[in-house]
């Protein structure tokens, strides 16, 4: 089979090397995988032997000298879940604009909708796996709902998960136990099995991400530190009238998906994204209250609040008291 690597594009400063452009394209060059199949024809592989999944080994191949690359898309947007284990991968990985040196394994996930770009840049040695399945594998099953949960689906791909060989070691057995599946001839309990063996790896991965937040203290802590600092910034002048910022501003301007650093702050902090913009507003209105000559409702548009009833009632179900009674309690 070919050997290739699939890498999500956003709105990221990452190096040029990682991905093509995706400026000024007309739409008409999207391509579209709405299956399982759709995306085996595409890369020129073989139908899968079942409908709703597709367990791809990705093992370069040299012909003639060299080394075989799939087709370039403009956009590719696969409406499928996607899961991509890399091996030897002597490139540089990316994470959060932190550059690391990673051959041992590097676990990547994607949602459905997602847009890809296929790099002509990377080490042909790189092998691995893909897992590629249809929403509707997990629909009469608890993984339909519970998937939805691991947000690890929606971080950049440089926000992957980097296996020790242990954690590698514990994937490989599932991922040997679905394909001897995926191999068999389908009957009434092959979607069983597989959905099982999905929700194992899954479970798996979410406990190496947490403790990857735990582990990798250095560079998320670099990125807590840069968050409060840029949070701080935002509210710093009381003069000037902005909306309330959403997680997406922030995550932006760290150069990280909203998913990855809110979870990154809840696993360091216990709090996600969203409450520490909360508390870091609520902080502003505080001193808003007790050193401006402004009304509450001039305090609240002040702040970014279109509605000052959303304002009252945040700043009671966070202090308990009304803007009005704090600050006749501290006069």
């Amino acid at each position: 089979m070919m050997g290739y690597v699939l890498y999500r594009n956003r709105n990221s400063s990452r190096p040029l090397c990682y991905y093509l452009s995706l400026m000024n394209e007309p739409t008409s060059k999207v391509q579209l995988l709405n299956t399982v199949a759709d995306y085996t024809a595409f890369f020129g592989l073989p139908k899968p032997a079942h409908p709703l999944l597709t367990l791809i080994e990705l093992v370069p191949t040299v012909d003639d000298g060299r080394v075989l690359t799939p087709p370039i898309a403009e956009r590719l947007v696969p409406q499928l879940y996607t899961i991509f284990l890399k091996r030897n991968l002597t490139s540089r990985v990316y994470y959060g604009h932190q550059p690391y040196d990673f051959s041992e394994g590097v676990l990547g996930f994607s949602a459905p909708g997602e847009v890809f770009r296929i790099s002509t840049n990377i080490d042909p040695a790189v092998s691995g796996w893909v897992l590629v399945f249809h929403p509707d594998l997990l629909t009469k099953y608890p993984l339909a709902k519970k998937i939805k949960d691991y947000t690890f689906f929606y971080y950049d791909v440089y926000e992957a998960l980097h296996l020790s060989t242990s954690e590698e070691q514990m994937l490989m057995p599932v991922l040997t136990s679905m394909r001897t599946e995926y191999e068999r001839p389908i009957d009434a309990f092959s979607q069983d099995v597989m959905v099982a063996q999905l929700d194992v790896l899954l479970t798996y991965a979410n406990r190496f991400y947490h403790r990857q937040f735990l582990t990798r203290r250095a560079p998320e802590n670099d990125l807590h530190s840069r968050f409060r600092q840029v949070l701080t910034a935002y509210f710093a002048d009381d003069e000037l009238t902005r909306p309330m910022p959403s997680v997406r501003y922030f995550a932006d301007r760290l150069g990280v998906s909203s998913t990855y650093l809110s979870d990154m702050l809840r696993t360091l902090t216990g709090q996600g994204a969203q409450q520490h913009i909360q508390q870091a507003m609520l902080e502003k209105a505080k001193r808003m209250l007790l050193t401006s000559p402004l009304s509450i409702k001039e305090t609240a548009f002040q702040l970014g609040f279109e509605y000052p009833h959303y304002f009252n009632r945040l700043f009671k179900r966070k202090t308990g008291l009304t803007p009005a009674q704090f600050r006749l309690s501290m006069r």
